[in-house]
């Protein structure tokens, strides 16, 4: 009950800070993660993916998909399961596998939050049947299409997404944004880039407060927000990752990403102005594509010492995980901690994603299986 109420004590909060234009962390929910997969190697996918999770990491990556088409579902919790994601993917290549579409469907939510704005009847006594319950939801919908280009290893891809997030009966907003991807792959090297909202990613604010409501929040000293609108400044992320075999068997994948933020500085690795960066390091280890182990490290934040407040300590986020592969369902599990570093206590997240390729069986032509040697070895 305390948690939930402390939660709308900050969602009060928010609500009076939406009159900026830009603000840093906008639309911060799309940059937790997607599938198990590719958190367990701390979101380092950029290079890598060529799944139907590339609708998030890279929509270059989707140009790659062999199956008939892949259908994906992930399900997270967390900040102690309070926060809750939610996530339905459909990705399908069109044109012999060159090229795919797909189509992402995401929400991020908090569920039964106390409304206390009435707790109080006129005598100053409270009452707690007066308070009621609303939830916070922010969800997000990807168009994608990918394709490969004539340079061999070469594929592009793009998403146009729409966002839609809603405060109780309080606040809803609308959003559009655009992001672009690339890929190139040669023997094993795999480099890719992504700028996310390329365009910058607006979100038109509207606010629906009863006058009763207007008069609780300016009697308690709070604003009364006013229609506005929020940016999403570009995030450029750049990715290389090699692959390599050992006897065949075994599988190894080590990726590099570098995140370059341009909203300002942030308490990240290095906490520049106007542009703040970051990095991921992910590793992926399988064996003949039926069993994964993945670990990987991100999350990087700057914290005041125990021992000395004036100066900082550089903390991070480990992450670990595991997948399986029978006859093209995967299933994937990682355990992370979202809450590292931020000095606040602790708070694991389990998260659990799967996902089923129909294998196309249509016949290969032996081009087609050089080329399947090539390709990623997992998902």
């Amino acid at each position: 009950m305390l948690k939930k109420i402390l939660f709308f004590i900050a969602i009060i909060s928010v609500l009076q800070t939406q009159a900026q234009k830009k603000r840093k962390y906008s639309n911060e929910f799309l940059n937790l993660g997607m599938g198990a997969a590719g958190m367990g190697m701390a979101n380092s996918r950029v290079a890598g993916t060529e799944d139907l999770y590339g609708m998030y990491y890279n929509p270059a990556g989707m140009a790659h998909i062999k199956d008939a088409f892949q259908l994906g579902y992930m399900h997270s919790e967390y900040f102690a399961g309070i926060a809750k994601m939610d996530y339905v993917g459909l990705a399908v290549p069109i044109e012999s596998g060159k090229r795919s579409l797909g189509l992402t469907f995401y929400r991020f939510g908090i569920d039964d939050i106390p409304n206390t704005l009435f707790l109080f009847d006129a005598d100053g006594t409270p009452n707690y049947d007066n308070i009621s319950s609303f939830s916070v939801g922010e969800y997000a919908v990807f168009l994608s299409y990918a394709q490969q280009l004539k340079a061999k290893g070469l594929s592009v891809g793009g998403n146009v997404k729409i966002i839609h997030k809603k405060v109780g009966p309080f606040a809803t907003a609308w959003g559009f944004g655009l992001d672009a991807g690339l890929q190139y792959r040669k023997n094993g090297w795999r480099f890719g880039f992504m700028a996310r909202d390329i365009t910058s990613t607006y979100n038109a604010w509207s606010f629906s407060f009863t006058q009763e409501e207007a008069d609780v929040l300016q009697a308690t000293g709070n604003l009364v927000p006013e229609n506005s609108l929020e940016l999403t400044m570009p995030m450029f992320i750049t990715g290389f990752a090699y692959r390599a075999s050992i006897k065949d068997k075994f599988f190894i994948e080590p990726e590099l990403n570098v995140w370059i933020n341009t909203d300002g500085r942030r308490n990240v690795l290095f906490r520049t102005d106007p542009m703040s960066f970051d990095a991921t390091l992910g590793l992926e280890l399988n064996y003949l594509n039926i069993v994964y182990v993945r670990t990987g490290i991100g999350n990087f934040q700057w914290i005041p010492k125990d021992n000395d407040p004036t100066k900082d300590k550089l903390t991070l986020q480990p992450n670990i995980g595991v997948g399986l592969n029978i006859k093209g369902f995967h299933i994937d599990y990682t355990y992370t901690n979202l809450g590292k570093g931020t000095n606040q206590g602790v708070f694991y997240s389990h998260v659990i994603s799967a996902h089923f390729g129909l294998q196309n069986f249509k016949k290969k032509n032996k081009k087609n299986e050089e080329e399947q040697i090539e390709q990623p070895l997992s998902n």
